[in-house]
């Protein structure tokens, strides 16, 4: 177990150190993207558009809607990231998957972890502009490792499944592109939940466990507090199934991956 712990270790370096080779500022710039992600938003949707969304702890800003959408973008960041990456994972990696004591399952993980660990700098940013807006830091933010674990579960079970396949069929990264465009208005990031008609809201609500972790990011870091634990342990369970199902199917197909490569 320590030496597998040890290898991811070694591997998420790895990736990291290879995503910005080269780059001047290095491991810095995924805090600046974030950064200006986040000036943009708040820029735009409260001096161009005028958005505005009820939101408990926001106290009415004129910069409310830009940090309620960038806070519902982290965890779709961090997901979509890693789902993109996961696909090529074993398919980029030949010499690893042909050798016999190298643990097949680790490939998929890296770049799930990475993408999280990436989208996770735009927090910096976004607790700054938070304090500055609410003049309080609630809480609640210390449960978000809670969070991030159970979405990681998540993706790395959805990431399994899309590494297998793509080992046989390589149009699936083209696929995962597309699933992700439709997934992303499916999921309330850009629009409040309650604007949904009821049928359509319980639907996205727990059908889409996406949902849930962007909620329970507004809720922990915007509001406070959890305002429906429920969504949470819907998330929870379909964190618990997709896990199993995708850890499972990839166990199955790896056998055969050294000789389809």
């Amino acid at each position: 177990m320590r030496t597998t712990l040890d290898l991811l270790g070694m591997l998420l370096k790895r990736d990291l150190d290879a995503r910005y080779k080269g780059a001047l500022l290095g491991k810095l710039w995924p805090l600046i993207n974030q950064a200006m992600q986040i000036v943009i938003y708040t820029v735009v949707f409260s001096t161009i558009m005028v958005a505005h969304v009820d939101m408990p702890g926001l106290n009415n800003s004129k910069l409310a809607f830009g940090v309620w959408l960038f806070t519902g973008l982290l965890p779709w960041i961090g997901f979509a990231g890693g789902i993109s990456a996961s696909a090529t994972a074993v398919i980029s990696q030949p010499n690893f998957v042909k050798k016999i004591v190298f643990p097949l399952p680790l490939l998929p993980v890296v770049p799930v972890i990475t993408a999280i660990i990436e989208s996770l700098f735009g927090m910096v940013p976004l607790l700054i502009v938070v304090v500055a807006i609410t003049h309080t830091l609630h809480p609640t933010i210390l449960l978000l490792p809670i969070v991030w674990v159970v979405q990681a579960l998540f993706t790395i079970g959805l990431a399994y499944v899309a590494a297998a396949i793509t080992v046989y069929l390589r149009d699936i990264p083209q696929s995962i592109a597309t699933i992700l465009n439709v997934w992303f208005y499916l999921t309330p990031i850009i629009y409040p939940l309650s604007t949904l008609p009821p049928g359509v809201r319980k639907f996205v609500l727990y059908a889409n466990p996406m949902t849930a972790f962007v909620d329970v990011y507004r809720d922990l870091i915007l509001a406070g507090k959890v305002r429906d634990p429920t969504v949470l342990l819907c998330a929870g369970i379909w964190t618990a199934v997709v896990f199993t199902i995708g850890f499972t199917f990839y166990r199955r197909l790896q056998v055969a991956f050294a000789d389809v490569l």
